[in-house]
C-alpha cells in the first residue's frame, strides 16, 4: 500500500515542497524513515509511533518505509511529523487526501504542537497551488496571514484522523481583510517632544526616517544621542501589507510570533549588545536562522556604542547596509536573508567622551586614535548622515518646554514618503536611500549654480564617488521634507553638514 501527502519545510527564509510517500508492505515489522534527514527528522519515528498508538491507530505488523523527497534536500525540525502521520494513516484508510498539506509536531500523547516558520510554509503551499493546510491549532491565526488558503486546525492526531474520514465537517479559517488592516501598535512611552532642544539632531533624523539613510549619533555621554535614536520609530510610516509579511516571515522562522499577534504590526527596533557575535548579527549556525540584521529589516537596527562593537561585527554590515540583504555561505550552499534595515549608530568620541574639547578631555592622542579606528573607513562611508550631539546648558524652565512631538513630525516623513513612491513608481525601489547612480542622474539633476558648490563641497571634503552619491541622495530627502521640486543650494549645505563628521573626528588620523 502506497500513499502521499504534501508538506513544506524552510530554507533561509524561504518555504519549499516536501512530498511525504509511506509505503506499508510485507517484511519484518519496521518503521524506517529516508530522504536526507536531520536528526530531529529521523527522531520523527518514534514520535510518529508512539503518537498514532495513543491515539488509539493499531499499526500492522509489517514494513512501513516513509520518504522525504527531494531527497537532495536537507530536511530539518520538527514540522513534518503530522505529514507522516496522515501518509501512514493513508496507506492504512485511504482515507486522506493526496492535494492537502500537513504540517505540525507530535507529542506521544497524539497532540499536535506548534512549530516555527508556518508562514513562508503555507505561502509556498498557495504557491504550490495546496488550497487546505492542516496546521497546530495554535499556529492557525499565523497561517490565515497568507491569503487564498484554507487553514484547518487540530489539536491532536484523533481530530485529524476524525476529519479525514468526515471531510464534510471540515471548517476552516481563511484570510481576513480586518487582519492585514491591523493599525501600528502605538508605543505611549516615548515621543520626540522629550528630546529638549537639539534642532539639528531633530532635522537629521526626519531626514534619516524619511529617506532610509543611515544615520551616526556622535557626542558625550548623557547628551541625547539614545533617547533621539529609540526615539526614531515613532516618526517612521507604518508597515504596508507587503513589508508586515516580509518582517513576520523572519520573525516566524525564529519562532518569535504569538497567538496574539500573527502579524508584525509595528517596524522592528532591534538594539543587539555591543558583545554580539558576527554570527548572532549575520545569521548562520547548523540550521541557518536569521541574524539580528535581519530581524530589523524593514525596520531600525541601533548599534549603542558603535567603537564597542567588534570591527569584525561592523564590516559585515557593509553588505546589508549597501544591498539590503546579507548572504550566509554554508557547505551545502548559500542563503540570502532580507537585512533592509536603517542602521543608527551611536558613539562617544573618545573614552572619556569630550573629544574635540581638549580643555576637558584627558584622552592621549594615540588613546583617541585607537578608539576611533575600531570604526573602519568603508563602515563610515555607508553612513549617510552623521551628527554632533553637543553638551547643552539646560535649564529647569529649558526642560519643561516641550518640542515638536513625533506625530507632527511623522506627518512630514510620510508626505516625503509619498513624493518618493510617486517618483520611484515605475524603478523598483521605494526610496532615496536604495536610489543607484541611473536614478541619482535622473532624479536629482542640479542646476549650474548648484552644480558648482556640489564641486567645490567634493573638493573640499575629499568625497570618494560613493561619498558625492550620498551627499546627493540626503540633499533629494531634504528638498522633499522641504517640499521643493528642485535640490537647491540649501539642501546641499545642509547635506554637506551632515557629511563633515568624517572629517572632523577621522580626518586627523
Amino acid at each position: 500500500m502506497f500513499f502521499k501527502v504534501n508538506s513544506f519545510g524552510v530554507r533561509g527564509v524561504e518555504g519549499f515542497p516536501v512530498s511525504v510517500e509511506a509505503d506499508v508492505s510485507e517484511g519484518l515489522p519496521s518503521f524506517i524513515l529516508v530522504g536526507y534527514l536531520a536528526g530531529e527528522v529521523k527522531e520523527a519515528q518514534e514520535r510518529v509511533r508512539t503518537a498514532m498508538k495513543n491515539a488509539g491507530f493499531r499499526l500492522p505488523p509489517r514494513r512501513i518505509t516513509v520518504n522525504l523527497a527531494p531527497a537532495g534536500v536537507r530536511k530539518e525540525g520538527t514540522g513534518f511529523d503530522l505529514a507522516i502521520a496522515a501518509a501512514v494513516l493513508g496507506c492504512l484508510t485511504k482515507k486522506a487526501e493526496k492535494d492537502w498539506a500537513y504540517i505540525g509536531e507530535l507529542g506521544l500523547d497524539g497532540s499536535v504542537r506548534p512549530v516555527p516558520g508556518i508562514l513562508p510554509r503555507v505561502y509556498a503551499a498557495r504557491e504550490a497551488g495546496v488550497c487546505r493546510v492542516f496546521l497546530p491549532s495554535e499556529n492557525t491565526a499565523e497561517g490565515t496571514a497568507v491569503e487564498g488558503v484554507e487553514i484547518v486546525g487540530v489539536a491532536d492526531l484523533a481530530q485529524l484522523a476524525d476529519l479525514l474520514a468526515q471531510p464534510q465537517r471540515i471548517r476552516g479559517a481563511f484570510f481576513s481583510p480586518q487582519q492585514a488592516s491591523l493599525e501600528p501598535l502605538p508605543d505611549p512611552e516615548v515621543d520626540f517632544d522629550e528630546l529638549a532642544g537639539l534642532p539639528t539632531v531633530r532635522r537629521a533624523c526626519e531626514a534619516a526616517a524619511a529617506g532610509r539613510h543611515n544615520l551616526l549619533l556622535i557626542g558625550p555621554a548623557g547628551t541625547g544621542k539614545t533617547m533621539a535614536a529609540r526615539r526614531l520609530p515613532t516618526i517612521l510610516p507604518p508597515l504596508d501589507l507587503e513589508e508586515r509579511l516580509q518582517v513576520s516571515g523572519v520573525y516566524s522562522i525564529c519562532g518569535l510570533l504569538t497567538q496574539k499577534e500573527p502579524l508584525i504590526r509595528s517596524r522592528p527596533f532591534r538594539s543587539p549588545h555591543h558583545g554580539t557575535t558576527p554570527q548572532a548579527m549575520a545569521g548562520g549556525g547548523k540550521g541557518p536562522k536569521p541574524g539580528e540584521v535581519s530581524l530589523a529589516t524593514q525596520g531600525i537596527l541601533f548599534l549603542d556604542e558603535l567603537a564597542e562593537f567588534h570591527p569584525q561585527v561592523l564590516d559585515l554590515l557593509r553588505e546589508p547596509m549597501e544591498e539590503g540583504s546579507i548572504t550566509v555561505s554554508r557547505m551545502n550552499g548559500a542563503l540570502v536573508f532580507p537585512a533592509d534595515a536603517l542602521v543608527v549608530a551611536a558613539m562617544n568620541p573618545c573614552k572619556c567622551g569630550f573629544y574635540p574639547d581638549m580643555a576637558r578631555c584627558r584622552c592621549t592622542p594615540a588613546q583617541i586614535r585607537r578608539y576611533l579606528s575600531r570604526v573602519s573607513g568603508p563602515f563610515l562611508d555607508r553612513i549617510d548622515i552623521g551628527v554632533e550631539v553637543p553638551r547643552q546648558d539646560l535649564t529647569q524652565e529649558s526642560l519643561r518646554e516641550k518640542g515638536e512631538s513625533s506625530a507632527v513630525m511623522r506627518g512630514r516623513v510620510e508626505r516625503a514618503v509619498r513624493r518618493q513612491r510617486e517618483r520611484f513608481a515605475k524603478t523598483g525601489i521605494s526610496c532615496n536611500g536604495r536610489m543607484g547612480r541611473r536614478q541619482i542622474e535622473e532624479f536629482c539633476a542640479l542646476g549650474a549654480k548648484e552644480e558648482e558648490l556640489l564641486d567645490a563641497i567634493c573638493q573640499n571634503q575629499n568625497l570618494s564617488l560613493r561619498g558625492r552619491m550620498k551627499l546627493l541622495k540626503v540633499s533629494r530627502t531634504l528638498a522633499d521634507l522641504d517640499e521643493a521640486e528642485a535640490i537647491g543650494r540649501e539642501q546641499l549645505a545642509e547635506a554637506a553638514a551632515f557629511r563633515s563628521f568624517e572629517a572632523r573626528y577621522w580626518g586627523q588620523m
